[in-house]
């Protein structure tokens, strides 16, 4: 073994992973991301930027395709592991190390030929790398999928956003009969909302962007970099009984089981801290975002208040500070409340109104207001049902309602801005299963 394999192999004890959740896998990307951090692995935001590739939760058939081509755009050796049940990440990962180690290469040009491992075997196989590969490598500008933090730069500039919409090309959904050219999508012409003759670009986005909502898909009509209109889809829910982790105190206690009001606090407040993570991530600040999901996750380990109390504090007061956060989110997807409870929106999203700075300040108060009841041990009242993202006896789940006025927040917006509307609401794809008929109906 040359100087260059040792090297390789040692790098390969600390690979950079890229998570991509399944609806229903909430839970089991909660404890990885807990476990990679532990482990002090770097996180990717990027398959061209990813040694190891962790899939959370168990994919359908219809999955193989996009994961394949996630897999295939990354540099080589690469590595797959999939986590289907708890308490199996640490073991998945460790078994994803030896791999790669055993695995780490030089790849050579005589080393290229097929026959010269699994990998090379493979892209033999598919006739080699293919243009769509190329997109996958292009998922953003600097490799991570984000943009500089806020003090640098308020929004993501187009160019990411069209990093992020390639890597998406080829995950197998349609791209509404568009031309290609050496298999890159070219645009149409179509009228503008001055009656002008532009071109339109269709860019589906999602289901496997970091800081994204799981299994969400947006596919857009671009002119410009306006977007005309937007269709929201998702990746199947997976089949069998199965509540929202987010919602299960509420759920559970209307089942009639025993809930404290402090295991529902604590929920509540991990959630928005999840949230609001994913939100800080996609503006950039990503140091306030490991920080959330730290909090996040010392929270549903059972962190008393008093451990927790003055950092989450500190936080808080840290973001409410910051004029380049607000500057970089006020006036991004504004809508008044009357609007949003007529589309029959509940929880912080209606009660926020405004846009998305002002449901991140909601989300702020309800983590302050959470963080005195974290040990309160009396029973949740069955009738208490407002989940996270809103009332969870209604007519529709939550996140139902959320991903309906989508369309009509985003229909309007700067591209560069849709990403950070979407994390303002952060829909919840798993609530769909307590609506079978409307969620299959989008399926």
């Amino acid at each position: 073994m040359d100087l260059r394999a040792r090297l390789r192999r040692t790098a390969m004890n600390l690979p950079a992973v890229l998570v991509v959740t399944l609806p229903g896998a909430t839970e089991l990307r909660l404890e990885t991301e807990a476990e990679v951090r532990r482990r002090g692995w770097p996180v990717a935001g990027a398959p061209a930027a990813s040694d190891l590739l962790v899939v959370c939760g168990v994919p359908a058939p219809q999955d193989a395709e996009w994961l394949d081509s996630i897999e295939r755009s990354m540099p080589q050796p690469a590595v797959r592991t999939v986590v289907g049940d708890r308490g199996h990440v640490a073991h998945a990962l460790d078994q994803a190390r030896r791999e790669l180690t055993d695995g780490a290469v030089i790849v050579t040009p005589d080393s290229a030929a097929p026959g010269h491992g699994d990998v090379h075997d493979r892209d033999a196989q598919h006739g080699g790398p293919t243009s769509e590969d190329h997109h996958a490598a292009h998922f953003g500008r600097d490799g991570h999928g984000h943009q500089q933090p806020p003090d640098h730069t308020a929004h993501m500039e187009q160019a990411d956003h069209q990093g992020h919409a390639g890597h998406m090309d080829h995950m197998g959904h349609d791209m509404h009969a568009m031309g290609e050219v050496a298999g890159l999508p070219m645009a149409e012409r179509a009228d503008d909302r001055d009656e002008l003759r532009l071109d339109q670009l269709h860019v589906p986005i999602g289901p496997a962007l970091p800081d994204w909502p799981a299994g969400l898909i947006l596919r857009l009509a671009l002119q410009g970099d306006v977007v005309q209109s937007v269709e929201v889809d998702h990746l199947p829910l997976p089949p069998g009984p199965r509540l929202p982790f987010w919602d299960e105190p509420w759920l559970l206690a209307a089942q009639g089981e025993d809930v404290s009001k402090g295991i529902a606090a604590r929920r509540r407040c991990a959630a928005h801290l999840d949230s609001a993570g994913r939100l800080f991530a996609v503006v950039g600040w990503e140091d306030v975002a490991a920080r959330c999901r730290r909090l996040r996750d010392e929270l549903l380990s059972g962190a008393s208040r008093q451990a927790i109390g003055d950092e989450l504090r500190r936080t808080l007061h840290r973001v409410r500070r910051s004029r380049a956060l607000r500057w970089s989110t006020a006036g991004l997807g504004r809508w008044p409340a009357d609007r949003g409870r007529a589309a029959g929106v509940t929880g912080p999203a209606l009660a926020a109104g405004g846009d998305a700075y002002d449901r991140l300040r909601m989300w702020l108060g309800e983590i302050e207001r959470c963080l005195g009841d974290l040990d309160d041990a009396e029973p949740l009242p069955s009738d208490d049902r407002t989940g996270p993202r809103g009332r969870l006896d209604g007519p529709s789940p939550p996140s139902l309602a959320l991903l309906d006025v989508l369309p009509e927040l985003l229909t309007g917006a700067e591209f560069a801005c849709a990403r950070i509307i979407v994390a303002s609401l952060d829909p919840d794809i798993d609530e769909l299963v307590l609506a079978p008929v409307s969620g299959a109906a989008r399926a």
